[in-house]
């Protein structure tokens, strides 16, 4: 046997935190070298944390990689005898590269700049760096001399090349460099390389995992080789989640896995695996051993260590089936993660939470509960971390030791619901039994009084008195009085979130939580600038179905059962008058069910369809609607998405987990002024309608001259 003990990590760096993003660092690698590691991987930008963007651009970024890099390197105990993986930004020659750094015994022997750029949907890395587009070419990089006093070493090598050790070959690949067609870790195993790396920086998306795990058994299964992921896990800052998933696989099995949802800021993983099995694998597979002789060799940087042990005590790790999770999940334990870490690193001391009683502020607060479970679960594992910002954010003494979830959350988190005349007494008693369920402190404020003065103001100016619909009114009217009440609670939430612990003679201050969904804001079902408006929103990236489902697992799985009553609730805004021929229902006030809206939003997004594109899909999915009646459904969407996209520039902060999210400030780049009436597009449609119902006459007449015709276009 020819063992190694390999180790691999997910940390939870904090972009632009040096000082807190280099002690992980550090303690990762002690715990590595303490489980009896050769080579230590951590994840992409660790140093400085991935997230950083602009900061990037910055100068001083640079600089307080390289002090936190001198730290490292000054420490002989931390790369004694241990390859040391470190993702971070390099200039050389007056370039941006993204790189890795791989140390041992206080001297770096290679950096490693990225090739392929991650440039779609949420990233833009092309803004920042530049990949190194030079195959099989390396150059001299002289090192500052903040890194020259301490080490000695005045240069090494950059580019493109493997890491030669005593006994085995070692290259990198860094996150976007696995997706692509020809990932560098193909002509790299030809030429000898055995064990792959990739310090990574993916965020979660649900049903994403297995996308990632695919990509990874295939590169070890084609033609043998061991591949070790590291991830980064938690917010650093923005929208997205890291959700770990760090692991070890070979020759397609897996050996390791660490969480893919946790709170803990240091998880480090190793596995010992056999170097032979990946030898007798590719040496025996004939077809690769004719293209390994082909291939062209890389640049080798010789490293002076032994990986293997010399003993045999060191049993290699048994194959392990990983861990999917379902979708529903992955809502409840994806966002829940996020809220703690935006939480504990913002300084402020809970959650507020207007809550309706129906299904999205429902699923909101379930989150929330899920964070104060996913709290008390770790405070028992011993997570001291977990303790310390417990104990800060609930303004709670030395002593306290929080034991149950919702005794935690009546400290940190708030709701209100905020009724009005137009409110129902079912969604009252949902708010007020739901928020219980979970252990929120909670309110009940009516509206009428404000909104009442909106109307005597306008009073001021006018002898006319606006009517709801149902009264007389025009839609013009009706819409200006939904709209006041729900500009009014967003307005009265930042109220109550700015007194509610100053009421219980506590200080701080509350985060405000909105609940609206992805679905309903692709559509522009809501107010501008109303409760849907806070600071974070955690469900805003999900769909109505999807939360539907997630609803039906909280109710049942994680000690919420009230959760359960709000999915045989009919979904209305209550913001009309109910009478007895007349109560406000969601799908019909959009003209389109949220399941249409889910599918409207896949293509327009996921499958880049315009109105023409989704019509063509649809006319033949839909084989129970008239191509008429299709054709009425994509113009009625992609008219309301025009006239309402204007809302999504303003949209609150979401946690990002759909393909399709609507997100205008860094996902969905479009503009937000539209030709509403899609003149050229909805022709477009009525010709091809037109021709459809043609074609059966056609059909039934094959000598018709337009036969042909028909059948090429």
């Amino acid at each position: 046997m020819k063992t190694v003990t390999l180790a691999t990590c997910n940390l939870n760096q904090w972009a632009m935190d040096f000082k807190g993003n280099l002690e992980r660092i550090i303690e990762s690698i002690k715990i590595s070298k303490s489980k009896g590691a050769k080579y230590r991987l951590g994840p992409e930008l660790e140093v400085p944390g991935y997230g950083c963007e602009d900061h990037f651009l910055e100068q001083d970024t640079m600089l307080h990689c390289w002090q936190s890099l001198a730290k490292i390197l000054k420490d002989p105990e931390l790369t004694k005898d241990i390859i040391v993986d470190v993702g971070m930004p390099v200039l050389h020659k007056d370039v941006r590269y993204n790189c890795r750094f791989i140390l041992l015994n206080q001297k770096i022997y290679l950096i490693q700049p990225k090739k392929a750029m991650a440039n779609d949907g949420n990233y833009r890395e092309n803004r920042w760096f530049t990949p190194w587009i030079k195959p099989r070419v390396v150059e001299t990089f002289y090192l500052p001399k903040i890194i020259s006093d301490i080490i000695g070493q005045d240069s090494c090598l950059i580019g493109d090349a493997i890491i030669s050790t005593l006994d085995s070959a070692i290259s990198s690949e860094t996150c976007e460099e696995l997706f692509t067609p020809n990932s560098p870790h193909i002509q790299m195993g030809l030429d000898g390389v055995e064990i792959f790396t990739n310090g990574s920086g993916s965020h979660h998306q649900l049903r994403k995992l297995d996308q990632r795990v695919d990509l990874i058994r295939t590169a070890t299964s084609k033609s043998g080789g061991v591949y070790l992921y590291a991830n980064q896990q938690g917010c650093d800052g923005g929208r997205l989640y890291y959700d770990g998933s760090c692991m070890i696989m070979i020759n397609g099995d897996a050996v390791a896995q660490g969480s893919q949802f946790s709170l803990v800021d240091i998880e480090v993983i190793t596995a010992t695996v056999d170097l032979e099995d990946v030898r007798s694998v590719r040496a025996s597979f004939m077809a690769r051993c004719a293209q390994a002789n082909l291939t062209p060799e890389f640049p080798r940087v010789r490293c002076p260590i032994s990986l293997t042990h010399t003993d045999y005590n060191h049993p290699p790790n048994r194959v392990i089936k990983i861990k999917y999770i379902t979708p529903s999940e992955e809502v409840g334990f994806g966002p829940a993660c996020w809220l703690w870490d935006y939480l504990r690193r913002s300084g402020l001391n809970g959650y507020f939470l207007p809550i309706s009683g129906g299904a999205d502020s429902a699923a909101t607060a379930a989150i929330v509960g899920i964070m104060c479970q996913l709290v008390i679960l770790d405070v028992k594992k011993g997570n001291k971390q977990v303790l310390h910002d417990a104990r800060r954010i609930a303004n709670a003494p030395e002593d306290y030791f929080p034991t149950d979830a919702r005794e935690y959350a009546s400290r940190i988190f708030f709701t209100a619901y905020l009724g009005s005349k137009n409110s129902s007494k079912e969604t009252r008693e949902r708010a007020a039994l739901i928020s219980k369920d979970i252990g929120a402190v909670h309110k009940e404020v009516d509206i009428d009084e404000i909104t009442g003065a909106f109307g005597g103001a306008f009073g001021q100016i006018s002898q006319k008195q606006p009517q709801f619909k149902v009264y007389g009114g025009t839609v013009r009217e009706n819409l200006a009085l939904q709209n006041i009440q729900a500009r009014t609670r967003m307005v009265l939430s930042y109220h109550l979130a700015s007194l509610l612990l100053w009421e219980q003679g506590r200080p701080g201050s509350l985060l405000v939580l909105g609940s609206a969904n992805c679905d309903e804001s692709l559509r522009g079902y809501m107010t501008k600038y109303d409760c849907s408006s806070a600071d974070i929103n955690p469900i805003g990236g999900m769909s109505k179905l999807d939360l539907r489902f997630f609803l039906e697992w909280v109710g049942k799985n994680r000690d919420m059962g009230s959760i359960l009553t709000v999915l045989t609730a009919e979904p209305t805004a209550e913001l009309e008058p109910v009478t007895e021929n007349y109560v406000q229902q969601d799908e019909i006030d959009m003209g389109m069910t949220y399941e249409e809206l889910s599918i409207f939003g896949k293509l327009r997004k996921v499958n880049r369809c315009g109105p023409v594109s989704m019509f063509e899909r649809l006319v033949a999915e839909w084989t129970h609607l008239e191509p008429v009646q299709v054709a009425e459904k994509v113009k009625r969407f992609f008219y309301y998405y025009a006239i309402n996209r204007h809302k999504l520039t303003t949209l609150t902060p979401s946690y990002h987990a759909e393909g399709y999210s609507p997100d205008d400030n860094r996902y969905d780049h479009r503009q937000f002024l539209y030709n509403s009436k899609w003149d050229v597009q909805f022709e477009t449609i009525d010709n091809i309608v037109k021709r459809l119902n043609e074609r059966p006459s056609l059909i039934n007449s094959p000598s018709s001259p337009c036969e042909a015709t028909l059948t090429q276009q």
